[in-house]
């Protein structure tokens, strides 16, 4: 046998660990019906009935889809599902909280439609687990996938179809509903990056041209042939994405298509060409559109009265950020401020309202529940065997931890306010919804991945150890 040091270990034990999910899954269950009856005394000083029902609705749809991962994906990651479910479950005793607060009823405070998307999103994550037993298939679609993206950002500028609402065009309606296409179409583009930089990484990786200043090499820049595809795709995305005022989803993309990048080629250079181009790209936007003049003027003069009084001004903004003041190191208590009194409380702001009933010490709990699941996502990209299940992991990883660093970077002022919503804790099913097929996916993966190898194949692997 060989006498090498053994390397570090980069596959995930083979263990299920469903019962320790179940413990954390009602914990979470737990939490959000605390939350709830600590908000009804604080608003009215009594534990109110949506407590049990909302609760144990909200306990059931767990513990459903908690079992279905015995059966359907018994090896999957055993923190993904309850990290899902405790921010699902803030944010939903959260948005009830502002209703309650705002209406002063606390009895027929509701939530009803935030379950309903919560249900919705909970079935197509287990739909995805049961049609999808290998994600690799997915790239068999490249092409097809960066046109559905296409497609679906287009969605809103299609007349009668597409919804503006608060300066953007970013909805459509179906029926009673209106659903934002964008935010599924950010899963087709990460596939799409997934599949092409894994058939690519090699070409890519490799320089075809120079940028020297004098003996000093500056860039290598790779053959137009192999990098046009994906910079037409991504640039008609993201041009599609501004011209409907989506800048939220706009940053997201570009930072989660230059991380994707780098992982993928590992070359530095990638990333000071992306920040150029970014930065060409925002100066040019100022020239071209007023709604981008507007949210940078916001960002740089927020406390400036006249832009403070302006019609689509920083006074939400202001009032978010003074709302955190007040939130402390420990919070008013859940359901003890007053972020109702913001608009979009629930949606664009739900961060600051967390923020001003939990304080410094709540929003880091969250942030740190948040990073936890970007970790996981991570951790499954370095046990996949196939590259392209590793860039897809990562891919989706990016995403949600991008997509938390546009909210608050906006809320505290490090970047212009975008209205991006927070995943999981946002009000809306569009969003919840891709959460979940995102989390469905990481799912799958960490199955996979964590699946012990067939016996024939360890047998085989146990051989050639015993060989050498």
């Amino acid at each position: 046998m060989s006498s090498t040091t053994p390397e570090a270990p980069t596959t995930l034990p083979p263990v299920k660990r469903r019962n320790a999910e179940l413990v954390l899954v009602l914990i979470t269950i737990v939490i959000m019906m605390s939350a709830m009856a600590t908000a009804g005394l604080n608003l009215n000083n009594q534990i109110p009935g949506a407590t049990w029902g909302y609760g144990l609705i909200f306990g059931a749809l767990a513990l459903t889809t908690h079992l279905a991962l015995r059966f359907i994906a018994p090896y999957a990651d055993p923190l993904i599902l309850p990290c899902a479910l405790f921010l699902n479950g803030i944010g939903v005793a959260m948005i009830w909280r502002l209703d309650a607060a705002d209406s002063g009823d606390i009895e027929h405070a509701g939530i009803g439609m935030q379950l309903v998307w919560t249900a919705v999103g909970m079935i197509l994550c287990i739909a995805l687990l049961f049609f999808l037993k290998e994600p690799r298939v997915l790239q068999r679609y490249t092409y097809i996938s960066a046109l559905a993206a296409i497609i679906l950002i287009a969605l809103p500028m299609i007349p009668f179809l597409g919804i503006s609402e608060y300066g953007a065009r970013r909805w459509i309606g179906v029926g009673p509903f209106t659903v934002q296409p964008s935010e599924f179409a950010k899963i087709a583009l990460v596939v799409f990056l997934s599949s092409y930089l894994v058939t690519k990484r090699q070409v890519l990786s490799l320089a075809a041209k120079s940028i020297k200043v004098g003996r000093f090499k500056i860039l290598d820049l790779p053959r137009a042939r192999d990098f046009m595809p994906m910079v037409v795709g991504w640039v008609l995305a993201i041009g599609l994405l501004v011209i409907t005022k989506d800048l939220g989803t706009s940053l997201l993309l570009f930072g989660t298509f230059l991380a994707m990048l780098y992982v993928a080629t590992q070359r530095s250079s990638w990333v000071i060409i992306g920040l150029t181009v970014f930065i060409g790209a925002a100066a040019l936007a100022m020239q071209i559109f007023w709604h981008f003049r507007q949210r940078v003027d916001i960002w740089f003069h927020a406390f400036d009265q006249d832009v403070y009084d302006r019609l689509g001004g920083s006074m939400q903004l202001v009032q978010g950020i003074v709302g955190m003041a007040y939130g402390g190191l420990f919070g008013t208590g859940f359901g003890g401020g007053q972020a109702h009194r913001i608009f979009a409380a629930d949606s664009d702001f739900i961060f600051a309202s967390l923020a001003e009933d939990l304080g410094l010490t709540g929003v880091m709990t969250i942030l740190i529940v948040v990073f936890l699941l970007v970790q996981r996502g991570m951790r499954i990209a370095l046990a996949s065997r196939e590259l392209f299940t590793k860039m897809l992991a990562s891919g989706i990883a990016f995403v949600m931890c991008f997509q938390v660093f546009v909210v608050l970077g906006g809320l505290t002022r490090l970047i212009p306010l975008t209205g991006m919503t927070t995943p999981f804790l946002a009000a809306g099913g569009s969003a919840l919804m891709a959460s979940w097929l995102m989390i469905g996916l990481l799912l799958r993966m960490s199955d996979n991945a964590r699946r012990p190898a067939p016996q024939a194949i360890q047998d085989e692997g146990a051989t050639q150890v015993i060989r050498r």
